[in-house]
């Protein structure tokens, strides 16, 4: 992608998500990604966009795996697995996964959470490509990361939609590589 173009993109993504004020909570303003996702060409261009960052520099897939977190992370995770022709694995709440899982807990902007991930959903050396829609604090980021090693994995990247660079979530991912689509 050129810089042409990534500059394209991150103004197509800008002007489709839109600001939804005090959700979750007061205070909090939520980036609505769903109009990307009604969007066909958008959405196409998005999920090429994460994708590359499980490809090598000649197009190569790189990865094993592709790891989603609950919930707008499997939306985008999913068809990104797809296009690079590897499998899925989902990140979820507890009590989600109904098999065994190992689990990792951290703090949000505005509180707490516990992720977890199937015991088995990794072999020993699985290169992983990690995709969520929105980076903040870097918790969930950080902690799917430490999943994926404590199942065995390695993370080749972290690819994410937008990052909100007001909650400095870089620090908390430390020197995982990152790809960004819209930097707010």
């Amino acid at each position: 992608m050129t810089v042409s173009e990534a500059e394209g993109l991150s103004d197509l993504i800008a002007s489709r998500v839109r600001d939804i004020a005090d959700f979750p909570k007061p205070g909090v303003t939520f980036k609505d990604i769903t109009p990307i996702l009604d969007d066909h060409v958008a959405f196409t261009l998005v999920v090429d966009a994460l994708a590359r960052a499980g490809r090598d520099a000649d197009g190569e897939v790189v990865v094993d795996k592709v790891v989603g977190m609950e919930a707008r992370g499997f939306i985008l995770a999913a068809p990104v697995a797809l296009s690079l022709g590897v499998g899925f694995v989902p990140v979820r709440k507890p009590g989600k996964l109904p098999w065994k899982t190992r689990a990792v807990s951290y703090d949000l902007e505005y509180g707490s959470e516990t992720l977890e991930m199937h015991l088995d959903a990794l072999d020993e050396g699985d290169r992983v490509l990690v995709i969520d829609d929105v980076l903040a604090t870097g918790g969930t980021a950080r902690a799917t990361a430490d999943l994926v090693e404590q199942g065995g994995g390695t993370v080749h990247a972290l690819a994410m939609l937008l990052e909100l660079s007001f909650l400095s979530g870089r620090e908390a991912i430390g020197d995982l590589p990152l790809t960004v689509l819209h930097t707010v």
